[in-house]
């Protein structure tokens, strides 16, 4: 802001008028500017000390392009288009665990991508951004560029009813309750980190703003939050709209069972279980995802037919709004087709969850996203869909394959964001949860019934987040009487997640808790679940108490199994284990149970004989090609086992991968 002194202002009114004229008024006016002279002198020094000595601008390739900053940053990333690669953990979108995710991390620029930036977070600059999704929020992730050897020691942050406002709740995240891990170095020559920030249990709704200001690091640089070029938008105190940013709210009732005094014992059995060492196998990578027509990241595992053929879903890549894919085995190889490419809008996109096979073939999912205009800020609150192949069909081209939409959520009682796994009964009804909504905002289970006259809508069960849960994950059970099991991530009687049973009884359905989680012995917020031929469930729980990729040591996870015993359930301790982050488990055709963890990468079986446990690590993808597996893991009548990674491959989309006996 330019300063005019009053002194000066009136030297120039004097100035002009020609009746002011002789000595006395010329060293009048001398005077006059001399005093104006030695106050503008005084006024802009005290100014420049207010300020900060460098002038920072508002965004990090700014920062990049100047001189003065430039000098910080990694000398490598010079040309814009030159990738400067490193060790990558970077954090895919994930389908459980959070309330909202607004974007994956889009620091990296590439050929196909430079349109990349974020925005400073210090220095006097805030931002902020709105959430699409409601709930107890525990903590939230964000991603932040920053020059080499900077370490984010805090932030400040604040949630509103408006941009930039704090009535709901505001802190600043320091110590424990603020963790990095680091990501990769960028284009531009930042080192890019995925920040961790706990310990909020704030209550947020849809429309609620994140802001993120007053960030510090040791060397007193600018530290920037990355953006993601999301559908929705952002607000910059200065700048005013700008892209969408890249951050997660995580999903919880504060720490799960705090005060474990005042909780009753866990009634944990232990499974003895051993430990081997891998066995002699073939690693192969049998397709590469490329990002193009068979799209990239997928985030749900694979699904077989009797006659091996593999299906499953890629998220935003691809048509840019995911796609499902088949692969089929071809001359010693295997060929991936997509079957269908989302079209975003009332079609829905960003398919999350595996994909289920009906009767004639037909396959059924969800998208999380689309089908109206709804939730999200208008970008629809998720889908139900079916693709058919046309009769007869003997190739594998786009055109035999017709998809339809069976309905589209709305996010009032019905729920929104489904991607869980659709289960079909005898009748051909399917069932499935949604991770928000219903009639307590807590998620819900549906059920698509398949009538004469179409496909009719109605909601089985509302959770409220008490003693029945809440957040009930992907994985989604049907056992041969046609009771519904699942599990929810949070909620039960000490906030850890619970188990539950939904059976239906002349017309009607019952819900009942089977088991809820202490976190103690027993762990808690359960990721995974399935079940075998004699109804035995069994699970694999996120490290106890922590969120997610924020553990320490006490941290663990357990793999459990519920025995149903005379009207209840029995819960056993299988194994136990520190550190997997992002754990899936399914059971194999040869009664085994598999799993992955996505960090560390890493597949694992889990074999029962005479009441003996026995882990087997059957892959580490650490230096090897892909990173962060996901999904559930199928297995062929010859014993191969299949799956995806999220990452990695030959073009960093991701692959599919095989292990042969």
């Amino acid at each position: 802001m330019q300063i005019e002194p009053r002194s000066t202002r009136l030297v120039a009114r004097e100035a002009v008028n020609p009746s002011r004229t002789g000595f006395s008024l010329l060293a009048k006016n001398r005077r006059r500017m001399g005093s104006a002279m030695l106050l503008l002198a005084f006024m802009l020094t005290v100014c420049l000390a207010a300020l900060p000595q460098t002038s920072v601008p508002a965004t990090a390739r700014q920062a990049a392009a100047s001189r003065q900053f430039a000098a910080r940053l990694h000398p490598q990333a010079k040309d814009p288009l030159h990738k400067v690669h490193s060790i990558v953990h970077r954090t895919p979108v994930p389908a459980q665990g959070y309330l909202y995710v607004n974007g994956p991390v889009n620091g990296i620029c590439d050929i196909q991508n430079c349109d990349v930036d974020a925005w400073t977070i210090n220095f006097g600059y805030a931002v902020t951004n709105s959430i699409g999704g409601g709930g107890t929020a525990a903590g939230f992730e964000f991603a932040v560029w920053m020059a080499p050897g900077d370490t984010l020691t805090s932030v400040q942050w604040s949630l509103g009813s408006t941009p930039f406002g704090s009535d709901i709740a505001q802190g600043t995240a320091s110590g424990s309750n603020l963790s990095s891990v680091f990501l990769e170095t960028n284009s531009y020559g930042y080192d890019i980190y995925q920040v961790a920030v706990s310990g909020l249990n704030a209550s947020v709704n849809i429309g609620t703003w994140l802001t993120l200001q007053n960030a510090s690091v040791p060397s007193g640089d600018p530290v920037f939050w990355d953006e993601n070029n999301g559908p929705s938008q952002a607000q910059e105190t200065s700048i005013g709209t700008i892209p969408s940013e890249s951050f997660n709210v995580i999903a919880g009732n504060g720490v799960c069972a705090a005060d474990h005094d005042a909780l009753p014992s866990s009634p944990v059995a232990h499974a003895v279980t051993v430990t081997t060492p891998a066995p002699a196998q073939t690693f192969t990578v049998i397709h590469n995802f490329t990002g193009g027509a068979d799209g990239g990241d997928p985030t749900a595992g694979l699904t077989i037919d009797r006659h091996g053929n593999l299906y499953g879903t890629a998220s935003t890549l691809g048509s840019g709004w995911g796609d499902v894919y088949k692969m089929s085995s071809y001359h010693g190889g295997w060929v991936l087709t997509p079957l269908y490419s989302f079209q975003g809008g009332n079609d829905g996109y960003d398919p999350g969850a595996q994909v289920s096979i009906g009767s004639n073939g037909i396959l059924y999912s969800t998208t999380v996203f689309g089908g109206g205009n709804g939730c999200y800020d208008g970008e629809g609150c998720g889908t139900i869909f079916a693709l058919r192949p046309a009769a007869n069909a003997r190739g594998n081209a786009l055109s035999q394959w017709t998809e339809s939409q069976l309905y589209r959520f709305t996010g009032s009682t019905d729920g929104y964001s489904p991607s869980s796994d659709l289960v079909q009964d005898q009748a051909g009804n399917l069932y499935g949860v949604t991770w928000n909504g219903g009639a307590w905002g807590k998620g819900s289970i549906f059920e698509l019934q398949h009538t004469a006259s179409g496909w009719q809508f109605q909601t089985l069960y509302s959770f409220t987040g008490g003693s029945d849960g809440a957040q009930p994950i992907g994985n989604f059970l049907i056992d041969s009487a046609g009771n519904l099991y699942g599990a929810a991530f949070t909620g039960g009687y000490a906030g850890c997640g619970t188990v539950f049973e939904l059976s239906p009884s002349a017309g009607s359905w019952t819900e009942k808790t089977i088991y809820s989680f202490l976190g103690a012995e027993d762990a808690g917020n359960p990721e995974g679940l399935t079940i075998d031929q004699a109804g035995n469930l069994y699970g694999v729980t996120a490290p106890v108490g922590c969120l997610h990729g924020v553990c320490d040591d006490r941290n663990a996870n357990v793999i459990f199994m519920l025995s149903p015993a005379q009207g209840s359930w029995n819960f056993t301790a299988i194994g136990n284990y520190s550190g997997l982050y992002q754990a899936s488990i399914s059971m194999g055709a040869d009664g085994n149970l598999y799993g992955s963890t996505a960090y560390p990468g890493l597949i694992f079986k889990m074999s029962q004989s005479g009441g003996i446990w026995t882990y087997t690590d059957m892959y580490d993808f650490e230096g090897g090609p892909g990173f962060w597996p996901q999904g559930n893991i199928v297995e062929d009548a010859s014993g191969n086992l299949y799956g995806v990674t999220n990452q990695g491959g030959s073009y960093s989309d991701g692959t599919v991968w095989q292990i042969a006996p």
